[in-house]
């Protein structure tokens, strides 16, 4: 209003109400927050209005406007409209073309604030402000003298490079020139006529500009030059300003497999930071936890008094080895006395308290005040450019970054050679908090998804080498980051950099490959770790829990956890021997287990069985269980729990967690407390918090499938060492008695119903069987009611479980139960979620199953009581299906296999199966030859094989038959998949007589088909089907010798002149076929010595028998080349056993 009230004149009258206007205008937008705020319409127009009343040779009032539209747009954080961007960005860049240099940081501060979230809709600007002679290029240029407009000109360019989710994004030229512009800067070095802030300032707003352009993957970084440049300004800036600490960076770095060495610049520690000279004697008494200059250097953080900093523990502290680590007793860290935010003016200490060298002594207020100020923004650097560091890490595929490892990871310093400067050196000298959680952040993220990458790491063997091996130097490099990272632990004292530490700590032990290490290391980590599960600040808590999760879970079962969980806690519990299901009478057992804080469990009086559990058992189900003890401390408020009663909840979910893990890896452990932590699952499931109730329900999953792979046929564990059926057939009664049934019936939680199906399909057969009926009729009931869910999770886990329990024995040969399972997976698989109708595929291949087994197990009876017009639907949805998309077309092809297999004469003669019967042949034939996963089409040649099994088919004679040995003899010579191939051998080695392989013509091209194969069994692209070459082979010869043992006197010539051309090439194959009869084929089977042998004799007496019916007239005996190919066997096993 104040603005629309001035009326253009041209008078220096009006040119001084302007000025005075403007000043009002912004001290108002730098003072105190008003009562209510303007809204974007309103800054727009008085700025516009502004800029209408200023022409551009009023240069004093240019530069008002311009600050005036910097400080309203920031402080109010206003996006402009278009017309007025359009408007006001053209007045910038006129400023910026007419007014005299002096006004040009201001001009260029207003534009970075009107760019700022704007950059798509500045697109028509661009070649004006990034253009070859672009004004923000030539004020950011390298030459420009002026640092603070080089500063304004890179901020502006910054903020053109924000992305806008869905608006277009800046074109590949003009996003290279900001790269490059940016680069610059940072390569840059500061020159003594610049101050450290504005020097600091300009290298944020380019590494802002650098992440702005990776972020959101706009920008991927391919070049390995660019890569190496950009890496290599990052570490510089990194250790921007690091107390104690000078190095020189190379331009570029280069990918390399051996650590790469920081030169260290020759300035002495005293010179590269001044703060820290040596004291006075009476400095020395008042300040007694005062470091040694030396030991600042080495191990210590320097305590600058900045922003972010903090005390440092004694070096004598920091300077523990792994094995003092693992003796001490590890005290709760100490609080810390201040905490300030980095960027913030520090709070004042107490005198007594802080450190203040003789050289500080000497300073002013004003000066300290400077230094601190420094320190702060050297801080943000670093800051900025571990952000900008975590960003370059998503935009570079994994494998090229891990070229740089030994830049950015420490590794174990030579003999007689500095340790090199990494992101640890960050974590463990960095006067600031945050700047430390920044590294441990970023080490994070090098560290996720880096199991490949260290899985060659080796050094279980000491090596003694002329040289290092590359797998020694990353073992080295793993427990190197173990040592510092262990070391960062004991010396940090803030809970959020805690945090981090402890994060990293949990994503190093998830990708580091144990198995491959010296033991130890676990160990230690273990050892430190225990503290810190009663840390006042819940964060720590938690994440010291994901890492004893990380712990059981990696590599599961480790000798070493194995022994770390066999360590006794302070209290037993007794054994699940009983068969009646109780609940817990007393919390006291599970509380009495669990050390106080800062003792190790160890340490308390023994006496206990071996019958206890393990501390981390203990220590889960308290959390879970058990009220909680103390009041809730500060940092657990952001965490409301169920009436402050328990532990807050993201510490009971991640207790429950790693309770779930631990069973997983090491049910055998807990296997002794299996109804106790069936009750915990049931406790859990009957809380109001539908998290605590899920993860319930995965504990009882876990439980339930820990007992089923224990009771699997080919288990290693012993009968007697499994947890008995009768203690199974306990805990599920337990369950269907709780709250299963209900949180299956009336949760509106999908994904808690999806998990309580998946508990319920987790139930032992032999344990199902021996429940009482009602029971039994219940989970069956829950499943089919499931079924029809309108929610495709719960339906397709519904789907799976019914496909479990169709294999059950004392469910599969019930008819009725067959039949309502049957029509209910039916119904899935015309689901319209394709995971549902996956999953119903799957248990449709487990219903076929069942009916092949009642086939052959229960005869006729079966067969004739199993509806004709439920088989037809079969038959016809499993077609159907193998036309869907491949996760459904694997199981529909298994399923149409065992359906055709089971069919009977009288089902091939009735009409209305001979049209789908044809239809599901034509479908399985397509899908061995199709384009489809090579799982999909292995089961296809392994349907065909069920198809040629069944005598009702007119194999000999039916079009489809030649089509099926086309597709199969065409597979096995050239699919480049072995064991798809193998799969077609088997199927062409299936049919049992003669007559079922059709014309003399066909029966030579199968015969040929596999001589070719044969001798293509070693041809391969991938060096990885090699390992199934030799199966291959078995299968092939086997296949081979099938059809010469049916051979008629008709195929006898075409046989013998394939042997004539082929013969010499294969029998090496033979040869070897005989010799390796002791190894397992790909079926499971094993073949004995002489199985194989007699499989030849067999061959050789049935030709011989046809050849003396032709008296000679073939011109090759075929069983003389069998003969001569098992002398030659026989020769060669009487030399190898002399």
């Amino acid at each position: 209003a104040r603005l629309a009230a001035l009326q253009p004149r041209p008078d220096s009258g009006r040119r001084t109400e302007l000025h005075l206007l403007f000043d009002q205008l912004i001290s108002e937008s730098c003072g105190p927050e008003p009562a209510a705020a303007p809204g974007p319409q309103d800054v727009c127009a008085v700025l516009v209005q502004g800029c209408q009343m200023v022409p551009l040779d009023q240069e004093h009032l240019v530069s008002k406007v311009c600050q005036l539209m910097h400080h309203l747009l920031n402080r109010y954080q206003v996006m402009v409209d278009e017309q007025s961007l359009n408007f006001l960005l053209s007045y910038c860049i006129s400023a910026l073309r007419q007014c005299s240099s002096w006004t040009h940081v201001e001009i260029l501060q207003a534009l970075a604030a009107l760019v700022y979230n704007n950059g798509p809709k500045c697109q028509k600007y661009l070649p004006e402000l990034l253009g070859k002679a672009g004004l923000l290029l030539q004020f950011s240029d390298p030459g420009q003298p002026d640092v603070e407009l080089r500063r304004a000109a890179v901020r502006s360019m910054a903020n053109l490079c924000l992305s806008v989710t869905g608006q277009p994004y800046l074109d590949e030229s003009y996003r290279s020139v900001c790269f490059q512009t940016f680069l610059s800067v940072l390569q840059s070095s500061k020159t003594s006529d610049v101050d450290d802030i504005t020097f600091c300032m300009l290298l944020q707003s380019a590494l802002k500009g650098v992440q702005s352009l990776l972020n959101g993957g706009k920008m991927k970084l391919m070049q390995t030059d660019q890569i190496g440049a950009l890496l290599a300004v990052l570490k510089k800036c990194m250790f921007h300003g690091l107390p104690g600490l000078s190095i020189e960076v190379p331009t570029a770095l280069y990918p390399a497999p051996l650590p790469q060495y920081d030169k260290r610049s020759p300035v002495k520690q005293e010179q590269s930071e001044p703060a820290t000279s040596k004291q006075t004697g009476s400095r020395r008494k008042k300040c007694k936890g005062k470091q040694k200059k030396g030991e600042f250097g080495e191990e210590g953080r320097e305590d600058s008094g900045d922003a972010g900093s903090e005390p440092v523990l004694g070096a004598d502290m920091l300077k523990l080895h792994l094995g003092d680590v693992q003796g001490s007793p590890c005290p709760e860290p100490r609080p810390r006395v201040w905490d300030v935010c980095a960027g913030k003016e520090p709070l004042p200490l107490p005198t007594g308290c802080k450190r203040i060298s003789s050289s500080e002594s000497e300073y002013s207020d004003t000066e300290g005040g400077i230094q601190s100020k420094v320190r702060s923004y050297q801080a943000n650097v670093r800051q900025g450019a571990l952000a900008c560091f975590l960003s370059t890490i998503k935009s570079i595929e994994k494998r090229v970054l891990y070229g740089y490892w030994s830049a950015f990871v420490p590794d174990a310093p030579g003999i007689g050679s500095p340790q090199s400067v990494s992101l640890m050196t960050i974590a463990l000298k960095d006067p600031s908090p945050k700047t430390r959680a920044c590294a441990l952040q970023v080490l994070s993220a090098f560290l996720e998804g880096s199991k490949q990458f260290l899985s060659v790491a080796e050094d279980a063997n000491d090596h003694k080498r002329a040289f290092t091996p590359f797998s020694v130097s990353i073992a080295s490099s793993i427990r190197e980051l173990h040592r510092c990272l262990l070391l960062a632990l004991v010396a940090e004292s803030s809970s959020q950099t805690l945090t981090q530490i402890v994060k990293c700590l949990a994503n190093l032990v998830s990708n580091a490959p144990y198995s491959r290490l010296k033991p130890g290391l676990l160990t230690r980590v273990w050892n430190q770790i225990k503290p810190y599960i009663s840390h006042k600040d819940v964060n720590v808590r938690v994440s010291s829990l994901t890492l004893l999760g990380a712990i059981v879970s990696v590599q599961a079962p480790l000798p070493e956890v194995q022994l770390l969980l066999q360590q006794p806690s302070s209290s037993g519990l007794s054994s699940s021997g009983s068969t009646t299901p109780r609940r817990f009478s007393s919390c006291e057992h599970w509380r009495k287990a669990l050390p106080r804080a800062g003792e190790s469990p160890l340490d308390s009086p023994a006496g206990c069985g071996p019958a206890e559990p393990c501390w981390l058992l203990h220590l889960c189900v308290s959390i879970i269980i058990l009220p909680r003890e103390d009041s809730c401390s500060d940092s657990d408020a952001a965490f409301p729990s169920l009436g402050s009663v328990y532990e807050p909840c993201p510490l009971r979910l991640e207790a429950l967690q790693v309770l779930a893990l631990l069973v997983k890896g090491y049910f055998p452990m807990a296997q002794s407390y299996f109804l106790e932590l069936g009750e915990v699952a049931c406790r859990c499931m009957e809380e109001m918090d539908p998290s605590i109730q899920l993860h319930g329900a995965k504990l009882l999953e876990e439980l339930g499938t820990g007992v089923l792979q224990q009771h699997k046929p080919d288990s290693p564990t012993a009968p007697e060492q499994r947890v008995p059926v009768s203690v199974v057939v306990t805990f599920w009664t337990m369950m269907l008695n709780g709250p299963l049934p209900g949180t299956l019936q009336n949760s509106p939680h999908a994904t808690l119903q999806t998990s309580a199906c998946d508990a319920l399909s987790s139930i032992l057969p032999e344990a199902f069987s021996l429940l009482q009926g009602d029971q039994q009729i219940l989970c069956v009931t829950l499943l089919l009611g499931l079924n029809h869910s309108e929610n495709p999770l719960v339906k397709a886990a519904a789907a799976r479980a019914l496909g479990v329990y169709i294999l059950f024995p004392c469910l599969r040969q019930d008819v009725m139960f067959v039949a309502d399972t049957a029509n209910a997976i039916l119904n899935s698989l015309h689901d319209k979620s394709p995971n549902v109708r996956a999953k119903a595929a799957w248990s449709l291949g487990n219903l076929t199953d069942t009916l092949i087994i009642n086939m052959e197990t229960m005869g006729q009876s079966f067969q004739e009581e199993l509806s004709d017009l439920l088989l037809l639907k079969l038959l016809r949805s499993a077609t159907e299906a193998s036309k869907d998309r491949d996760k459904v077309k694997s199981n529909a092809v298994r399923a149409l296999g065992n359906v055709l297999h089971f069919l009977q004469p009288c089902h091939v003669g009735n009409p209305r199966f001979r049209e789908a019967i044809e239809e599901s042949l034509q479908a399985l034939i397509a899908t061995v030859g199709s384009e489809a996963t090579m799982k999909v089409r292995w089961n296809a040649c392994y349907a065909l094989g069920n198809v040629f099994k069944n005598p009702a088919l007119p194999l000999g004679e039916a079009p489809w038959a030649r089509q099926a040995f086309s597709a199969l003899s065409s597979v096995v010579k050239s699919c480049k998949n072995f064991k798809v191939r193998i799969k077609s051998a088997m199927a062409l080695s299936i049919p049992s007589k003669r007559e079922c392989y059709g014309s003399t013509e066909q029966f030579c091209q199968i015969w040929s088909a596999l001589v070719v194969a044969l001798q293509r069994s070693q041809d391969t692209e991938d060096f990885l089907e090699f390992k199934y070459s030799s199966s291959l082979r078995t299968q092939i010869c086997q296949a081979l010798l099938h059809l010469l043992q049916l051979a008629r006197s008709t195929d006898l010539p075409l046989i013998g002149g394939s042997l004539r051309e082929h013969g010499e090439h294969i029998k090496p194959y033979v040869l070897q076929y005989l010799r390796s009869s002791g190894e397992e084929s790909e079926t499971g089977a094993h073949t004995d010595l002489g199985e194989r042998e007699r499989g030849v004799q067999g061959a050789i007496e049935h030709l011989s028998g046809i050849e003396r019916e032709l008296q000679g007239k073939a011109r090759l005996r075929v069983s003389l080349y069998l003969e001569d190919v098992l002398t030659d066997h026989t020769n060669a096993t009487e030399l190898t056993e002399a």
